[in-house]
């Protein structure tokens, strides 16, 4: 199959979260498996000079037919596995150093900016001379793209292509004012209850998920909950009335970048049969960072956007209670919410031999607190898919992890009477339960440690490669593209 991919984020060229990781991985996986992959993103100004060098623009503009012609310039990429990546350089949206917002607050064109990308995409394949089967779209900022293939293309070139529309977390929805249709060019009639109107504004995201011939999520866990109240953000009906279209697909690793047998961004190498690596890892990280010693006692480690999602918030609540009770070292990398940050700083410096915190993001240090870690604390409030969890598992750091959407699809919870499990889970995120589940890790790291041996070993040998979940993917492109052609 023909496949383009229209994001906002591709990894490694621009990235904010697992999105560009999720994003490119399955592209490259697709790509390996025999299919004609192309991908579309923004070239921000923000995309490094390294990845600049290796891109050749197109020998001809690009004519963005939204409401008026946007004329913009195309640059290609040809990766080492064949995959084709276009860049699309329109600088009055696209030439700034951050994807979404300036640090404090959303671009006030985000709109404009991710119009442009959609219209885009449709635009290009006459330009490449290359019709796609399947316009695989992610998230609310591709999620017009369904949109306009089933009106205003509905009778061009692209008729017979289909598309897929992925949610990778539905809390982002992409809100305009009406006003945008006319900047895109789409009928005003499109503003309705049952397409694109949501509170009195344009939903990308609800035109996208009404329009799209298919519709997944990152986990199936996710794909129910998403149907409720509780964490439906407003688009419950939506997707419960078309439920019979949405599938939940567990996201993958790239097992390439993510591998402690070959990884070079930790101190010691390991493998599942040979894990003195893991403790000589450990061993670092407490000469760094805790030189006071203590690499006796576990370490528990955690890399989250500091945000309400991810449930650091209760961490810090319970840091100082935890501290007075268990001996333990914990390690934190992350950064967001300007007062989160700020409590995390001061409990650090209150707890200097006990708490480790980085404000900011440092891939090297990433890879450090997979390895060196005894458990990986993920208490999210809400997650679609997740990755850091998977990360852990391969790396044999327990994860410790709040029972929702991904988290529950891939750690399996551990049973004290016969040593089965590869985490510990929780199902209500109060500061007693999380306290609780911490407890309950290292009354296992001291008192049942052939368990605790046993656990990693099973974790490290899940596997949470690309290859299923991208099988997945191409039957539900098959699906899309029997509902846009007809079976026969």
């Amino acid at each position: 199959m023909k496949i383009l991919m229209v994001t906002a984020e591709a990894a490694p060229y621009a990235k904010t979260g697992g999105l560009a990781d999720a994003v490119a991985s399955l592209a490259r996986e697709l790509q390996r498996a025999g299919d004609e992959v192309r991908l579309l993103l923004p070239l921000y100004g923000s995309v490094e000079e390294i990845y600049r060098r290796r891109m050749f623009p197109l020998p001809y503009p690009l004519a963005i037919r939204l409401g008026t012609v946007h004329w913009a310039r195309v640059h290609e990429h040809i990766e080492p596995g064949g995959l084709r990546v276009y860049f699309l350089e329109y600088q009055r949206y696209f030439g700034r150093d951050r994807i979404y917002d300036d640090g404090r607050r959303a671009f006030s064109d985000n709109a404009e900016r991710f119009s442009l990308l959609c219209r885009a995409a449709l635009d290009l394949p006459g330009l490449i001379q290359w019709i796609p089967d399947v316009f695989h779209c992610h998230d609310w900022m591709a999620g017009l793209v369904p949109v306009f293939l089933e009106t205003r293309d509905r009778q061009g070139p692209l008729w017979r292509s289909a598309s897929v529309l992925t949610v990778h977390n539905l809390s982002h929805q992409g809100y305009a004012d009406r006003s945008i249709l006319d900047f895109a060019g789409l009928p005003r009639s499109l503003f309705r209850p049952d397409q694109l109107e949501a509170c009195g504004g344009v939903n990308f995201l609800k035109g996208g998920l009404y329009f799209a011939n298919k519709l997944t999520t990152v986990s199936p866990s996710y794909a129910g909950e998403i149907q409720a109240e509780e964490l439906g953000c407003g688009l419950q009906n939506v997707l419960r009335f078309r439920s019979g279209d949405l599938m939940g697909i567990l996201n993958g690793i790239d097992g390439d970048v993510w591998n402690p047998a070959t990884d070079p961004l930790i101190p010691h190498n390991y493998s599942r049969g040979q894990l003195a690596g893991k403790a000589l890892c450990k061993k670092s990280f407490y000469q760094k960072y805790f030189p006071a010693g203590g690499d006796g006692r576990p370490l528990f480690t955690a890399i989250a956007r500091l945000c309400q999602q991810k449930g650091l918030d209760v961490l810090a609540e319970i840091l100082p209670r935890l501290f007075a009770t268990v001996d333990i070292r914990v390690a934190l990398l992350g950064s967001g919410d300007r007062k989160l940050e700020e409590q995390l700083r001061q409990l650090a410096r209150q707890f200097p031999d006990r708490l480790h915190v980085t404000v900011g993001y440092d891939e090297a240090q990433a890879h450090l607190l997979e390895a060196a870690g005894d458990f990986f604390l993920m208490p999210s409030r809400f997650e679609p898919c997740g990755l850091n969890q998977l990360y852990s598992l391969r790396y044999g750091t327990l994860p410790i992890v709040r029972s929702t959407g991904g988290l529950r699809d891939s750690v399996l919870c551990y049973d004290e009477r016969t040593g089965a499990g590869t985490g510990f889970t929780f199902h209500d995120l109060t500061p007693q339960s999380l306290a609780d589940a911490i407890g309950w890790a290292c009354a296992c790291y001291h008192d049942r440690p052939r368990h605790l041996r046993a656990m990693v070993h099973r974790a490290m040998g899940q596997d949470f490669s690309w290859s299923r979940p991208a099988a997945r993917y191409r039957d539900c492109y098959r699906w899309a593209l029997e509902s846009k052609r007809g079976s026969g």
